[in-house]
């Protein structure tokens, strides 16, 4: 029996220090995962890091990065298309930069990429969620004159919480659209116009708000459009030298017009503010609606109102800029 107890001694000796011989492959599951943290942080601290904002405007939605403190992008082209990208980056329709004003005539300049990292002129959703973002920021203005590549855009803070901004003067001229669609209409313009794409006869008008817009009146949204064929064919029509952001659109009533839209550089979206201000003007001067008071402009995402005014020839864009949330992104 003393033999007996001995051994079992011994082998529970052995087993013991066997235990702790062997206890770094063997960790508990609570020390591996503490261990699995500690070397991810510790390589996520090698990497440069990202801070950035995530906003929406009726469901488009856009990565804001705050460099205030810079003259340029913080991120290329490139990089941002792969941030853009919904299951390996943050995902977002464009990535939106809050930059130093060029001059004492601004408050901020917006620079904006595309998902694809094209770079547009301009962004209506963007420029509300951009002004919202400074706002939050704690930059506190009523209004905002903000530098864009279509030039001067002006959001003014609402107190029911919605934003509108100040437009500008629509582009009616073709070739400055631009637009090798022969004009037809005052002030060398483009309405309804004929074009065969895809295999379809459209009607084409074409407006400008600093980035092109091809706009096509139809019955109805649902069965006369195929969005994922119809929409990249116009876009990159060859009397589109720049491409075209392309807009369906229905009229519903004289002061309710409803379109799906085909972003360039970005596609299908929720919504497109300088659409929506395109299409009105369109609609007006089409004779398919008057041109008296805010028009409701229906899009995917939600309602923007939209009023082009006589006295001084602007377009007003009113709608909501949502934040979503925040954090770090590994840069790309």
């Amino acid at each position: 029996m003393m033999a007996l107890s001995i051994n079992r001694v011994l082998i529970f000796n052995c087993l013991l220090l066997a235990t702790h011989a062997f206890s770094g492959p063997f960790l508990t599951r609570s020390a591996r995962g503490a261990s699995t943290v500690a070397m991810s942080n510790s390589r996520l601290s090698a990497s440069k890091m990202i801070d950035f904002s995530k906003y929406e405007g009726l469901g488009n939605d856009f990565i804001l990065i705050d460099d205030r403190d810079k003259k340029d992008p913080s991120l290329t082209p490139a990089q941002a298309e792969k941030i853009c990208h919904r299951h390996f980056g943050v995902g977002g329709d464009g990535v939106i930069f809050a930059l130093q004003p060029p001059d004492a005539t601004y408050d901020f300049k917006m620079r904006i990429y595309n998902s694809d990292g094209s770079e547009p002129e301009m962004c209506g959703n963007g420029i509300r969620c951009m002004a919202q973002f400074l706002s939050d920021l704690g930059e506190d203005k009523k209004i905002y004159r903000i530098d864009t590549l279509a030039g001067p855009i002006i959001p003014v803070m609402n107190a029911d919480g919605t934003i509108t901004v100040d437009m500008g003067e629509p582009v009616l001229d073709g070739p400055t659209i631009p637009t090798t669609l022969t004009p037809n209409a005052d002030g060398n313009s483009v309405v309804e116009q004929t074009l065969e794409v895809n295999g379809k006869t459209w009607k084409v008008s074409t407006i400008s708000m600093g980035n092109p817009h091809a706009i096509i009146f139809v019955d109805d949204l649902e069965n006369d459009v195929n969005l994922s064929s119809d929409g990249p064919a116009l876009e990159t029509a060859s009397v589109f030298p720049a491409k075209t952001n392309v807009e369906f659109v229905q009229v519903m009533a004289p002061d309710h017009l409803k379109m799906k839209v085909w972003e360039r550089g970005a596609g299908p979206t929720l919504a497109c503010g300088t659409g929506a201000c395109a299409l009105t003007v369109a609609a007006i001067r089409a004779g398919k609606i008057p041109q008296a008071g805010a028009t409701r402009v229906t899009l995917p995402g939600g309602d923007l109102f939209i009023e082009w005014r006589a006295s001084d020839n602007k377009i007003y864009m009113t709608g909501p800029a949502t934040f979503a949330f925040q954090g770090k992104a590994k840069q790309p």
